[in-house]
């Protein structure tokens, strides 16, 4: 998630609302192209997330919103309550077609969250959520088709489209769906509303490889943009960003010397695609 300058509130914030949930490192890096950027890594109920402080280039949107499944409405309740102040509501708490007990709301930082109650078992507490809006509306099929390809272990478990004169956008096509890449749940939808808001670096996927051929080989099917390219950065064909590291680049980040780091920090800054190899050489000559 990339924020202007609230990443560590925001992670503090998140972590407090969850069971299983901690702030796990911060890094500070020094004269990136956005000045001091601030890196916290998280866990919400056990699920990673990574937060930036890296200044007012992109912003939240409904693209992207994070669905939270709760066992009981009080959970629903206790969880509106705390990400709606000094939010916005998009659709208020209140029984839907599709649930018993729904609500939709952006938090005071901007990102937009879904809060369901139900009763089916629940594997995943927290599913990213992909809306294709604007131009990229119809695309959502595709996206998710590919993307299964792509990752081991992935599978497309559920997809209900739309019907035919029923939505006001008339490239939609998904109404739902849900997939799995590498064993993480995943929803996906066309808008069926006409609304001005796309994928953008606000939100990014990251892959974390163990090696740098893993790295290349998502680089390669993954990459669609030229210009998005930047730092480990790419943008794919349906418009949604992604990050390809190494295992290794926490470390890096870390547990050197100021030195280290900050050498570190300007290597991969002249990279488009990592290159794991000269960045642990870099570490290691600036010992």
């Amino acid at each position: 998630f990339w924020f202007d300058k609230e990443a560590e509130e925001a992670a503090t914030f998140y972590t407090s609302l969850f069971e299983n949930s901690r702030v796990t490192s911060t890094q500070v890096l020094e004269d990136t192209t956005s000045g001091t950027t601030t890196t916290v890594n998280f866990e919400l109920a056990g699920q990673p997330f990574t937060a930036f402080s890296s200044g007012p280039l992109f912003k939240f949107n409904s693209s992207f919103s994070l669905m939270v499944l709760c066992a009981t409405r009080e959970e629903v309740e206790i969880l509106w309550q705390a990400l709606s102040q000094d939010g916005k509501v998009l659709m208020k708490l209140d029984s839907y077609p599709f649930s018993d007990y729904y609500g939709c709301l952006e938090d005071r930082y901007g990102l937009n969250w879904q809060l369901v109650y139900t009763k089916e078992p629940i594997v995943q507490k927290i599913i990213p959520h992909l809306l294709f809006s604007n131009g990229d509306a119809g695309k959502a099929e595709n996206a998710i088709k590919y993307y299964t390809e792509i990752f081991p272990n992935s599978v497309i478990s559920h997809v209900e489209y739309c019907e035919p004169g029923t939505i006001e956008n008339k490239e939609a096509r998904v109404m739902f769906s849900s997939f799995n890449l590498s064993e993480m749940q995943f929803i996906a939808m066309d808008n069926a509303m006409n609304e001005d808001f796309s994928f953008n670096e606000a939100v990014s996927l990251m892959i974390v490889c163990e090696n740098q051929s893993e790295m290349d080989d998502y680089w390669d099917k993954l990459s669609a943009v030229p210009e998005a390219e930047q730092c480990g950065w790419l943008k794919d064909a349906f418009g949604v960003s992604w990050q390809v590291v190494h295992e290794n680049m926490d470390d890096l980040l870390s547990r050197g010397t100021k030195k280290q780091i900050d050498s570190v920090t300007q290597a991969f800054l002249n990279m488009k695609k990592l290159d794991s190899d000269e960045l642990e050489r870099v570490w290691k000559e600036n010992e």
